[in-house]
């Protein structure tokens, strides 16, 4: 092991010993509404759907919406072999702040250190199982959260998440530059709230006049359109309902 590969080692957090995950992603995005957390949602459903076993750790410590996406109810348990995961309708893993505390509305006002501690926690003392692929829906920034998962899981590759706004592009290009200056591979760009279908027409309506030139190579693996009925699906925690196939080519390159 080179001296690099040491240092690197070095901050890596011990993962479950019960525990065997395969591959983790991370999705980021430097900025915040920008749907992160749908995008981490539907690709674990549609991994989910391939036949694939699905863990989603919610990083976003003090703004979690995955376990309303899913409608999970806390508490957490534990077991002999560590804390055990809600699980949703069709089988996939979930643990998030949310589902530890008894009033899912109260602020989670902690600082950093407590923030990152839980974090590497939810990695190492969760049973997590077999687990095929891991996503870790990260919060908005290259703050202490981000940077924290990006020492401490080995991250097989980061989703980035954006909107075609050259203000958002902009700095989610940070996001970007953050990985690559940790080494840690771009799988794909996922453009969410790309366009409108016209309920008459079908035509695809662009919203936003940007094309997103902040962002280097620019090219997007899925573009998602801004849709009602996907955000009714996660407002009622259904969004395992749905029939969409717009991340079709991410899960591939997932799957390779």
């Amino acid at each position: 092991m080179s001296a690099k590969e040491e240092f690197k080692a070095n901050f890596l957090a011990k993962p479950n010993q019960y525990s065997d995950v395969k591959k983790i992603y991370a999705i980021v995005s430097g900025k915040g509404g920008v749907g992160k957390s749908l995008v981490t949602s539907l690709t674990a459903i549609e991994l989910r759907r391939r036949g694939h076993k699905v863990a989603i750790l919610d990083a976003d410590v003090t703004g979690p919406s995955i376990p309303q996406i899913f409608q999970l109810q806390g508490p957490l348990y534990s077991s002999d072999e560590g804390i055990i995961p809600a699980v949703t309708r069709t089988g996939i893993q979930v643990v998030s702040t949310n589902l530890m505390v008894d009033d899912k509305t109260a602020p989670i006002i902690w600082r950093s250190p407590i923030i990152t501690s839980l974090i590497k926690q939810f990695y190492s003392d969760v049973f997590w199982g077999d687990v095929d692929y891991m996503l870790v829906d990260l919060p908005p920034g290259t703050g202490d959260v981000p940077l924290t998962i990006f020492q401490s899981l080995p991250l097989d590759g980061i989703i980035v998440v954006t909107t075609p706004q050259d203000l958002v592009s902009l700095i989610v290009e940070k996001a970007i530059n953050m990985a690559e200056q940790m080494e840690i591979p771009m799988i794909g760009i996922v453009e969410n709230m790309s366009y409108v279908v016209c309920p008459k027409c079908g035509e695809h309506i662009q919203l936003f006049n940007s094309k997103n030139t902040y962002i280097k190579d620019y090219n997007p693996i899925a573009k998602l359109p801004l849709n009602g009925e996907l955000a009714t699906l996660c407002d009622e925690g259904r969004l395992e309902e749905n029939s969409i196939d717009y991340l079709s080519e991410l899960i591939d390159k997932l799957e390779k």
